[in-house]
């Protein structure tokens, strides 16, 4: 039942990212190992709506390491333990609660122990910016614990690199960048601290290769030069290169033509959709504090009140102008979604 809830879900979520992005592009540079136990490691831009592009588009079903604060309603709780998301304290948390990682810490290597996947933030949190930050040694000790207990284990290290369009609009578009799987036997023997450096500056690389670093220190001047470039943050590594080059060797992206009808069809979403529009403009979107949460409270609004709302349309229309009206009604909304988002 546990795997046939979880299919539906990623169809589900699937179908919702469709509807909400323009374009999602996947480049694996290998498979994914189907049959072994991985470690998926991700930067980190875009709250929970990083962690379901990668839970629809990797292959496998995973198990995340998510922030201990937003298991704290019950009800959700439950529906995040029932998606495989679990808690991981930090300090903010309180001193009392990080010893509760040590258990969370053993579920991930009795996963891992099983061939499962684990998938975790190694940045410790989210930001925005298009930076790679310094890692934390959570996803270490996670290796170094696996390891130990299952020295014969042929776990996979995978690092993923997300690059967002924009990263906040709606209809923006991503690219996520699978990088070629690394044996963590090859890099684990002695489990030393020295071997904890190396790890961290290892996988920090494979980052910055796969997804856009801009160095902190020169992060205002250079993202304005990119953005005045028009350059391509779908392809990170022409945008690296750009960056190497000191600006001399870039490409920039084509500019769309569709911008007038694209408005028309967004002013018709907006006016099919009215009430949950309303819902997240006027008493959603002003409480969201933090603006890596906007697209992760848009798309819940999106897959949540949005289908409610078009459901009861269609018993309205259905219950007094027929069915064929219902059905006329809900698949040309679905078709204005469409367009207002892919073109």
């Amino acid at each position: 039942m546990k795997k046939l809830w979880l299919h539906m879900v990623r169809v589900y979520l699937s179908m919702g990212l469709f509807f909400y992005y323009k374009k999602i592009s996947v480049v694996k540079e290998e498979g994914i190992p189907k049959n072994k136990p991985i470690l998926l490691l991700s930067n980190h831009q875009n709250a929970l709506i990083d962690a379901l592009l990668i839970a629809t588009t990797s292959g496998r079903f995973s198990y995340f390491l998510t922030r201990a604060s937003v298991f704290k309603k019950k009800l959700v709780s439950k529906l995040l333990y029932s998606v495989n998301m679990l808690p991981v304290y930090r300090v903010r948390d309180g001193w009392s609660t990080i010893s509760k990682n040590n258990y969370i810490f053993k579920t991930c290597t009795q996963k891992l122990k099983n061939n499962e996947a684990v998938a975790l933030f190694p940045e410790g949190n989210h930001h925005i910016n298009r930076t790679v930050r310094p890692l934390s040694k959570g996803f270490t000790r996670i290796i170094f614990e696996t390891l130990t207990t299952y020295p014969e284990l042929d776990l996979q290290l995978v690092p993923i690199g997300l690059n967002y369009k924009e990263g906040t609009t709606f209809g923006d578009s991503v690219a996520l960048y699978y990088g070629k799987p690394i044996p963590a036997r090859t890099m684990v023997s002695t489990f030393s601290n020295q071997e904890i450096v190396a790890l961290r500056h290892i996988v920090q690389e494979k980052l910055k290769g796969l997804t856009t670093h801009i160095d902190a220190e020169v992060y205002k001047q250079t993202i304005e030069k990119l953005n005045l470039l028009q350059v391509d943050f779908l392809n990170p590594i022409a945008v690296n290169k750009c960056i190497e080059s000191h600006f001399k060797d870039c490409q920039s992206t084509a500019k769309n033509n569709n911008n007038v009808i694209k408005q028309i069809f967004r002013g018709l979403l907006v006016l099919s959709l009215f009430v949950p529009v309303f819902i997240w403009r006027y008493y959603v979107k002003p409480k969201i504090v933090e603006v890596e949460f906007i697209a992760t409270f848009r798309f819940a609004i999106a897959i949540t009140l949005v289908p409610i709302w078009m459901l009861l349309c269609a018993v309205f229309m259905a219950f007094y102008f027929g069915l064929v009206y219902a059905l006329v009604y809900f698949i040309t909304v679905l078709i204005i979604a469409l367009l207002s988002v892919k073109l």
